[in-house]
């Protein structure tokens, strides 16, 4: 650069001094001879430009006269404010002064001012103690919300902390809102740090710099079939001017508002449903609330039908919704008090039990339980039922009409041995033991009469345990057993040859009945020889008076065949095979019925039972 420094209109240099090291800024139009002592710092440069709408901050700036001149120091050079910054606005190009620099935010020097939109705020902070445009003094640390809409100006006493927008309150929403600090807000109301309130106004609610918004909350649309339980979080008095306790539950239904904006200091505990009872219809609700509006705990109320309701907090619906009860001329409620009431001017104790007739409609007090109901049970003249009256333990049997249990009776389920059930199960009341099903279950209905139909000339031996009797039934004939009466099987021997215990019969065949056997006999010259016997028999016994003792032989067949066969052994074992093969017949009926007095041949063999 040369000593002849030409230097433009808005254009400036600054010239350094080697005799006193002082910089000072020249600015243009201007032609500038340099001494030798001097020395241009830089090429001329453009003055700063602020447009319209924008800003720029130079740091170290400094220190101006009342005119806005530069103040020169003793030693002829720019007093600077060294550390601080100045924001310069739109003005007339000017210089830096030595010492001053602009400062840059990503290269970038010039900055555009902020629009603050509508609905829209600027929290700032108060760096230093100033006085604001308003004449407001502002401390530092002082937190303020600059709302819109403008044009924010920057101060360099002031920082953007966030750029805050506004919350829009809806129809039927509200804000819920949380004091941070004791202040009072823009309706002139005084609030405590941690002071709840609602803002229900319509509208955008831009929060002040004091406030939390906790949150926005939706209005709860009540009808006449839904309504919502609220639960105090703390001591308050209600939108509806009622003063609750924290804690304390209550119901909100559509007669109190049609739409509800929880408050904060309340929540939603639950929405319920309406309860609506028919004219036929009731329900038990337990804990009501009482005239003092306080639940009655361990209390229950009836409520019939038609009606419509709401249940309160901490009542419970017992059982639900319940059709009355309705008695036809048949059935009958059995009743039992659970507590001390009037019955229709009759007192009733506790557990004590009657019957209810029909035809009726009963709905229950809250002190009595329905057991049971039950039927008139039709029986036709061979038909029964056995019945224990509960107060004396008494069975008895019910035969050939229509009964209806009463209060102190039951339906007593007579128990009878397996074997005798399978019997049951035959129409004969026989089987051998190969039918036998280890695996059969009885369908008897067992508190049904136990009957069995006797054959024509059969018997059937029962035993009467209560009073230690035996009685025989012949047939044909109808066998009910009592309460106390069992059955007696007969085990017979059967097949050829006999086995023990292979016919199991309820009645003994009085006969004449056909049976066979086989056996095996030696003649005297040891001749091996198998038989096949037949022969009939039956019982003589007089029908006007059976007597027991048919059945004192356990297995009358076995001892029968046992018999005769041993008189046969008996018989042939004296006679050769020649002898016995001419007159095998005459041989065996001698032997098994032997000869009478006048020397015959007997036509019947007859045992006897003393």
């Amino acid at each position: 650069m040369g000593d002849i420094i030409r230097i433009k209109r808005h254009h400036y240099v600054h010239i350094l001094d080697y005799n006193t090291n002082v910089t000072r800024c020249m600015v243009g139009p201007l032609v500038y001879t340099r001494r030798e002592n001097e020395r241009c710092l830089f090429n001329p440069k453009p003055c700063i430009v602020v447009p319209p709408r924008f800003y720029c901050i130079v740091q170290n700036p400094c220190v101006r006269d009342a005119s806005g001149n530069p103040v020169i120091g003793e030693n002829s050079s720019v007093m600077l404010r060294m550390g601080e910054e100045e924001i310069c606005f739109e003005q007339e190009p000017f210089p830096l002064q030595p010492g001053e620099v602009l400062k840059r935010e990503e290269g970038e020097w010039l900055f555009k001012m902020k629009l603050i939109p509508v609905n829209t705020g600027y929290h700032v902070r108060c760096l230093c103690d100033f006085t604001d445009k308003n004449s407001v003094l502002r401390r530092a640390g002082t937190e303020w919300l600059v709302e819109g809409p403008q044009t924010y100006v920057p101060r360099v006493e002031v920082e953007v902390l966030r750029e805050v927008h506004a919350h829009i309150i809806s129809p039927n929403t509200a804000l819920h809102i949380r004091a941070l600090v004791k202040f009072t807000d823009r309706t002139g109301v005084p609030r405590e740090a941690g002071d709840l309130w609602t803002v229900k106004t319509v509208g955008a609610y831009l929060p002040a710099v004091e406030e939390d918004v906790i949150g926005t909350f939706q209005g709860i649309t009540l009808t006449d079939t839904e309504a919502v339980h609220l639960e105090a979080l703390s001591n308050f008095t209600d939108v509806y001017g009622k003063r609750r306790r924290a804690g304390e539950r209550w119901l909100v239904t559509k007669e109190d508002a049609s739409i509800h904006i929880p408050d904060v200091h309340e929540k939603v505990s639950g929405k319920v449903r309406a309860i609506v009872l028919s004219e036929k219809e009731y329900c038990v609700v337990q804990n009501p609330l009482g005239a003092d509006g306080l639940n009655e705990f361990g209390r229950k109320e009836v409520r019939k039908g038609e009606c419509r309701f709401f249940l309160h907090p901490q009542e419970e619906l017992l059982g639900g919704m319940q059709p009355i009860n309705v008695v036809s001329k048949d059935q009958a409620l059995l009743l039992q008090a659970v507590d001390f009431f009037d019955d229709n001017g009759k007192i009733r104790r506790p557990g004590e039990k009657w019957m209810l007739h029909g035809p009726a409609e009963y709905i229950p007090d809250v002190n009595v339980r329905i057991l049971e109901q039950r039927n008139l049970i039709a029986l036709d003249k061979n038909e029964g039922i056995y019945v224990m009256n509960t107060t004396t333990g008494v069975v008895r049997v019910v035969i050939g009409k229509p009964y209806m249990l009463n209060e102190n009776e039951v339906l007593w389920e007579k128990e009878i041995s397996p074997k005798v059930e399978e019997l049951l199960a035959f129409a004969n009341g026989c089987m051998s033991e190969g039918e036998r099903n280890p695996g059969f279950k009885s369908t008897r209905v067992r508190h049904r009469v136990v009957r069995f139909n006797v054959q024509h000339n059969a018997a059937v031996q029962i035993y009467d345990y209560k009073q230690k009797k035996l009685r025989v039934v012949l047939g044909p004939n109808l066998v009910i057993l009592s309460p106390d009466e069992e059955f007696t099987v007969v085990s017979l021997s059967g097949g050829k040859p006999k086995v023990p215990n292979s016919l199991h019969c309820l009645q003994l065949f009085l006969g004449p009945r056909f049976s066979s056997d086989r056996i095996v006999v030696e003649t005297s010259d040891h001749a091996r020889l198998e038989l096949d016997l037949s022969y009939n028999w039956y019982f003589d016994v007089n029908r006007e008076e059976p007597d027991a003792k048919i059945f004192s032989v356990p297995d009358f067949i076995g001892d029968c065949c046992k018999t005769i066969a041993s008189r046969i052994r008996g018989a042939v074992a004296a006679e050769d095979f020649d002898s016995f093969h001419r007159n095998s017949a005459k041989i065996i009926r001698v032997a098994v019925f032997g000869r009478g007095e006048n020397g015959e041949i007997n036509t019947s063999l007859r045992f006897q039972r003393t």
